[in-house]
Order: C-alpha cells, then structure tokens, then sequence
C-alpha cells in the first residue's frame, strides 16, 4: 500500500487562509505551542464597526469549509450549507460568517502532523494535548487579527457546542449570544468510554508506530474501526431502522457469509471508516477526542455551576431527541445553570430521529429558532 500523506487543505484549499501567530500559546496543561497556524475561511464581509460576525466551530472531524454550495466556482460543499449562506440562518448578506479549523486538527491548522519547532519533523505524540479551552484562545488570537471587535454568536455542534461554551465563559463580553448545539459543558462517562474505545482501536494497530507513522500508510485499520463505532453514537436505533432494517447486502444468504460484510449496515460502517481514512490524520482523532473528554467549564472556575455565573450572552441551547452521544438532558442542564445564575437562557429540542447527526441533516427543524435568536441579539447591547 502505497504511503498516505497527513490531509490538510484537501479540495477547499483555494478558499482557506492561514493565519500564523508568533507569540508562544500557553495551554491549559501548562505546556506551550512556540508557533500557531489556524486554517480558516471567510463567508461575507466584515463590517467596518467589526460587530457583524458569527464564529462557527467545527466538530470532531469538521474543517473550516463550513460553506461552499453557494459559491458557483468552488469545488467542495461545505459541511453546513443548509445554515450557511445567502439567506439562510446563518445569512451571509448580513453576517461575517467565520469558521477555523481547531488546533490538534489536521485540516491547516498546527496539529500533531505539523512540524515540530525543535526536531523539524511530525510532532506525532510529542504533540501536548489540547482542550476547547486552548482551541478558543486561539480563535480569540485569530478574530484579534480578522478586527473582530464582537461577535454577534458563536455556534456550534458536538465540540463545536463545548467550543461554543468556552467561549461564553472565557470571553463574556465578546459576543451577544451563544447557541451550542447538541454539546455540553462537560462530557458525560458514557461519552468519554465510547471516547477511549475508539482510541484503543488506534493506538493498538501495529502500523500506529507510537504515532510516527508519517510516510506509511499508517494505523488504517485502526482508525477506521475507531470512525465505524463513532458513526454508531451518531446514529440512533430509530434512524438505523429506518435506513438500513435488515437489509442483507448483495445476493444470497447471510448464512453463507461467516465474518464477512452480510448487512447493509455493516457496508455502511465500513465505508464511513474508509472515507475518514481518506482525509483525517489518527493523531488528530486521538487528540481532538481526549480533548471532548477534557471539556470542562467548571476547571480553574471553582465549580461547574460557578462558571455559568461567567455567561453573559444569551445562550440558545438545543438538544436533539434521539442523540446517544449527547443526551438532551445535557443542554436542559445547561440552560438550567445559566438561568440559575442569573442569565438568559432557552432550551430548543429538535424532534428528528436521526441521533446526534441530526444538526446537519435535519438543520430545517431548528433553522427559523436560530434565525429568530440571531435578529434578537441585534437589538441587544
């Protein structure tokens, strides 16, 4: 098998830019990243008080292509276009829409396929391990650059919703609103176990070579059985049923098969394993996991209930009915805490049955709540 390059800035590469920060970025581990990139794009424009822009923060696996199916010469689709663009919730007539991808990952942005400073080669391991703490500090770093001067929302799903929180607690005054979608303050266990299986499955592969497996074809199989049970906690009973039942693959019998794929859900799982492969880097999953893990509002704030006090905006929480991976009994308690504290706080549940996926599959269901909460904030100041 031929050698698998670490993906960065695959087919969106003429819309992304880098931008690179010289000052050291000092983690919430104590450890410090000497140099920063963040990859990162711009949907609209930026108005000249600075006040009309919405981050969006990525999930697990997401990059900073949020938007692309309105632009007639780019070559990709974003991975939100239902919330992104003219006219849409997230409207880029009238909103500076802006979307980086984190660090840890592996889409531009300095992550453990980047070059180590000291030994100039992959930091692999040597990678110091990052929380949506430190991922929003260097966001800040980058809005600072952009002459953001407040942000009208943040926004985001799964660990973008966790991102979406810090940002709320570490910066305050910095934005009007915030709506996490289907995330939390803080992972549940059952999160943080399905979490650590999906890493074992990685760091367990022989071709993982303690994570410097760069030029190699890398922990493949690894990383795509780590996708194949993280695509399960995506997905509910209820939209398993719907799509794939029992429906047997190919010709013949199941019986006839033995250990070979016999389910159509099966086929399903092995190609989302093979895709992923085809453009994440493993490092970055296990990073970019232990850091959902990590997210924690209440660290360094006194208690978990404590640092919702911090929450200026207003936050629009929204669950998802069927999610396995993010109960919505995890966005009723974050807005539970905020109006505890004195803030402004609303719960919004997306009745879909496709499991935690829903916010990019069924986003119609929550379009107008968003669009509604964001022409609010305007008359907020």
């Amino acid at each position: 098998m031929a050698a698998v390059p670490v993906p960065t800035l695959l087919s969106h590469r003429q819309y992304a830019r880098v931008a690179s920060f010289a000052d050291p970025l000092v983690l919430e581990s104590g450890r410090t990243l000497k140099a920063v990139t963040l990859c990162y794009e711009v949907f609209g424009r930026l108005n000249p008080e600075g006040d009309n822009a919405i981050l969006v923060c990525h999930a697990l696996t997401g990059d900073s292509h949020v938007a692309g199916r309105y632009r007639p010469d780019d070559p990709k689709p974003g991975w939100w276009d239902d919330a992104v663009g003219p006219g849409k919730a997230l409207d880029t007539e009238r909103y500076c829409v802006i979307c980086s991808n984190v660090i840890g990952g592996c889409q531009g942005s300095t992550g453990p396929g980047s070059a180590n400073p000291d030994t100039g080669r992959p930091y692999g391991l040597d990678f110091p391990i990052v929380t949506p703490r430190d991922m929003v500090r260097a966001q800040a770093r980058l809005l600072d650059q952009l002459g953001v001067r407040r942000l009208v929302a943040v926004v985001g799903g799964s660990l973008g919703a966790m991102q979406a929180l810090e940002w709320a607690a570490t910066y305050p005054d910095r934005m009007r609103g915030v709506i996490p979608i289907g995330g939390a303050g803080r992972f549940h266990p059952q999160g943080i176990a399905f979490n650590e299986v999906q890493r074992q499955a990685i760091l367990n592969d022989p071709d993982f070579r303690g994570g410097q497996y760069y030029g190699t074809p890398g922990p493949v199989r690894g990383l795509a059985t780590a996708r194949m049970l993280g695509m399960i906690t995506y997905r509910s009973d209820e939209s398993m049923w719907t799509q794939f039942g029992r429906e047997v693959r190919g010709e013949g019998s199941p019986l006839d098969r033995g250990f070979g794929v016999a389910f159509q859900v099966e086929s399903y799982l092995h190609y989302q394993g093979q895709k992923l492969v085809e453009r994440f880097d493993a490092n970055s999953y296990l990073y970019l996991t232990r850091a959902m893990d990590l997210m924690d509002l209440g660290r360094g704030r006194g208690s978990y209930e404590a640092a919702h006090a911090l929450i200026r905006a207003k936050v629009l929480a929204v669950g998802i009915r069927s999610d396995l991976l993010f109960p919505p009994y995890l966005q009723q308690e974050t807005v539970n805490l905020v109006r505890a504290a004195g803030g402004w706080a609303e719960y919004v549940e997306m009745d879909s049955p496709w499991g935690h996926d829903a916010f990019l599959v069924d986003f119609h269901l929550i379009e107008e709540p968003i669009r509604r909460f964001l022409e609010s904030l305007e008359y907020d100041d």
